[in-house]
């Protein structure tokens, strides 16, 4: 950028251009049609689910409402709009949990017979019934991640394992929740 000499240095000056009759009616159009498209096409923000009005007010029937799965599912519905109800009268649909499990297997071992690789696993199993009907016959649902393993780092691994471990039960969460919003 040159400064002429009777200037002072200071914020640049902007020109205008005026765009051409068919430019201006052009881009308003190619931005209406790209809206019209990207709508159509059924685009949706991730994270954004809409539920079904099945399952606007949800009793969950579960053996342990504290796992990690439990928790991401019960923040996953009260995202996406549903009500968590206390008892299955109150509610349009009721979610079964049957199965809720997590757990870790030795992948590989080394010369000496260590531990080399992890695979944390988590596997549900759920259904879902309204007005006495079965909406979903139960699902299985199982998700795993594998880690390398070093004795001499443990209480990093261990970490690791917890940071995957809620991992795969934010991920089984969001797949639960899809399959509810299609009902």
């Amino acid at each position: 950028m040159s400064w002429s000499r009777n200037s002072p240095p200071g914020p640049a000056r902007i020109r205008a251009i005026a765009l051409p009759l068919p430019c201006r009616i052009a881009a308003p159009l190619l931005l209406l049609a790209c809206s019209i498209v990207v709508t159509g096409c059924g685009f949706h923000r991730q994270g954004v689910t809409t539920m079904s009005p099945l399952m606007k007010a949800t009793y969950i029937d579960a053996e342990d409402d504290r796992s990690g799965f439990q928790l991401e599912l019960r923040r996953a519905l009260l995202a996406s709009g549903a009500r968590i109800v206390p008892t299955a009268e109150e509610a349009t649909a009721t979610l079964r949990i049957a199965r809720d499990e997590t757990g870790r297997r030795v992948l590989s071992v080394s010369a000496r017979n260590t531990p080399r690789e992890y695979e944390v696993y988590y596997l549900v199993r759920y259904s879902v019934t309204a007005g006495g009907k079965e909406l979903l016959p139960p699902q299985d649902l199982e998700l795993t991640r594998d880690y390398s393993f070093d004795e001499t780092r443990l209480l990093a691994k261990e970490e690791e394992e917890e940071i995957l471990r809620a991992a795969i039960a934010r991920d089984l969460a969001g797949i639960v929740l899809r399959r509810l919003a299609s009902l």
